[in-house]
């Protein structure tokens, strides 16, 4: 895990400015098949916790999920890792706002036009609709942050919107939340079938 982490670090300071030879060199010596894009942390948690569940090790398999730090920098991304770049397969996961950056970086890098999995609002969305509110409910409660949920339920401005859109809002208002609960939610699905969004991406790797 610890060489493709340094894989993921290379190619990220070459999409900055960085030199490409590091990610080139890294890119072959660990057999670098597949890269997953994703928009941000969380969303990296949450694939690896799918992943870690059905007894899959991504580095071992020559995959890199890598998060970028932002869907508008897909393009740089797609142009540096797909087909023009050092020849890789590009998967990933965006909102359903992002998916115009997916579809115009995968065309600018001359990949495909699958691999993208689109969620209806992000996969916060999904795996809160795919749990209940109910069982969110009480694994907010079990990470001792029910206090701080009854606290944000009270303001005003969350008193219109549906307990979904709540949970949902709340997981964001803390630095690092929605990369705890990334990991928390997938793993808390037991015998529920992961959102299509994220078991259509792992299907795919």
């Amino acid at each position: 895990m610890s060489d493709m982490n340094a894989f993921r670090d290379a190619v990220t300071a070459w999409a900055a400015g960085g030199p490409g030879g590091p990610a080139r060199e890294l890119a072959g010596r660990l057999s670098v098949r597949t890269v997953v894009l994703l928009e941000g942390l969380s969303d990296a948690a949450a694939v690896g916790a799918l992943a870690a569940r059905h007894g899959r090790d991504m580095a071992t398999e020559g995959v890199c999920v890598l998060p970028m730090g932002g869907a508008m920098n897909v393009g740089r991304f797609s142009a540096l890792l797909g087909p023009r770049g050092l020849g890789l397969r590009l998967t990933g996961l965006c909102d359903e706002r992002e998916r115009g950056y997916y579809a115009r970086g995968w065309e600018r890098a001359g990949a495909g036009s699958d691999g993208v999995f689109v969620c209806a609002a992000d996969l916060e969305d999904e795996l809160i609709r795919a749990l209940g509110v109910d069982r969110v409910t009480e694994l907010v409660r079990e990470q001792g942050d029910f206090r701080a949920l009854s606290t944000f339920l009270r303001q005003p401005a969350q008193r219109s919107r549906a307990p979904e859109q709540q949970l949902r809002r709340f997981l964001g208002t803390k630095k690092g939340r929605k990369i705890h609960y990334g990991r928390v939610l997938v793993e808390a699905l037991g015998q529920e079938r992961p959102p299509t969004p994220l078991d259509g991406l792992l299907s795919a790797l």
